[in-house]
């Protein structure tokens, strides 16, 4: 996934969260006061005087929730201070369950004997047993508040996380551009040097052609990414600059096919170290040599790059910058499309080949 799916789904994840949210908290407080009304008619009659018997029920679990979930987690949880955490929660929750249980009292003693007043056999639960019950209840919301208030903390913490990752891999993928950028002036303006050695005519039409190259890395290369077709354009006048000063036996080909109207996107300069290390490792001038390098979009979302060429290593002193393009590759490719490409090099019968299969489709 690249960055900016990156960013999109951060922006997601946050929305979702922030609904998420909302909706938790919406059905948690229309369960907690639709229990009065529920509780007020179990004979079928709607009594305002038993709905609001149970409504500082209602108001209490509110108190406890939100005490936890804007202060208590924050203040104490969250700095590790748990004893006074727990401390102050049980003070909390037993004064609410004692004045829930005065209530209580004060509302029989107001209310009409005919519909308070038990039996004279009926069994009498000691005040005790209605307080804990009272206090479980309320333990219940202090731990419901907590977790719902740790849960989005964590939620939080792991946005963060993206964004640092984020903040992280655009600061590496423009070190890694800078760095290539450099590179690749260092080897281009190496061929044309040797051009202008033998006073060539071809020397004028290479600058100008470095000029478009040029061109190409100070606007497209700052994107992240761009179409593939101006990518394949940028290659094909690279290929033409190399070609000025090879000799004839050198065999370049080169191969690029990509669909009419494609709106296919990919990171600048991704293949750009290959073929230059085809240049650079592939072509003799006194024994025949060849490079071969095909180009070629799919429809299945997949850009196959194929470069075979001969080999002829350079000695440790002839490598400028020997590595170092390779190595940019394989970090970018790692950063932009992880588990989307395949890359693969080999030699075989002298012959050296690099592949690299790229899935542009979001996964």
């Amino acid at each position: 996934m690249n960055i900016f799916a990156l960013d999109m789904e951060q922006q997601v994840d946050t929305t979702l969260r922030r609904r998420g949210n909302i909706f938790i908290h919406a059905l948690i407080w229309s369960i907690v006061f639709v229990i009065p009304i529920v509780f007020a008619q179990r004979e079928g009659l709607f009594r305002w005087r038993e709905i609001l018997q149970f409504f500082p029920l209602s108001i209490a679990f509110t108190v406890v929730f939100y005490t936890n979930y804007f202060y208590l987690v924050d203040k104490l949880l969250f700095k590790k201070k748990i004893t006074g955490f727990i401390l102050l929660n049980i003070a909390i929750i037993a004064a609410l369950a004692l004045l829930l249980h005065v209530w209580h009292e004060i509302e029989h003693i107001l209310s009409q004997p005919s519909l308070r007043k038990p039996p004279p056999d009926a069994p009498q639960m000691p005040v005790i047993l209605f307080v804990i019950r009272d206090m479980f209840s309320l333990i219940f919301m202090a731990a419901l508040g907590t977790v719902m208030k740790t849960t989005e903390r964590i939620g939080f913490m792991q946005s963060k996380q993206k964004e640092m990752e984020k903040a992280m891999t655009e600061a590496e993928l423009k070190n890694l551009k800078n760095q290539i950028n450099p590179h690749f002036l260092l080897n281009t303006l190496n061929n044309i040097y040797a051009l202008s050695q033998f006073n060539s005519p071809q020397t004028s039409p290479a600058i100008m052609q470095l000029s478009e190259l040029l061109r190409h890395l100070l606007y497209e290369n700052e994107k992240m990414f761009v179409p593939l077709r101006d990518e394949a354009d940028f290659i094909s006048n690279y290929i033409d600059l190399m070609k000025l000063r090879l000799t004839d036996n050198v065999k370049v080909t080169s191969i690029i096919r990509i669909p009419e109207g494609s709106t296919t996107q990919i990171a600048p300069l991704i293949y750009i170290s290959l073929i230059e290390n085809a240049f650079k490792h592939g072509v003799s001038n006194d024994e025949a040599s060849f490079i071969e390098m095909e180009l070629t979009e799919q429809e299945d979302g997949n850009v196959y790059f194929v470069c075979r060429n001969s080999c002829f290593p350079k000695s440790d002193s002839d490598r400028s910058g020997s590595g170092i393009g390779l190595q940019q590759v394989q970090k970018r490719l790692d950063l932009l499309y992880p588990y989307r490409y395949m890359w693969r090099n080999e030699i075989n019968d002298n012959v050296y080949s690099t592949i690299l299969i790229i899935n542009t489709f979001e996964k």
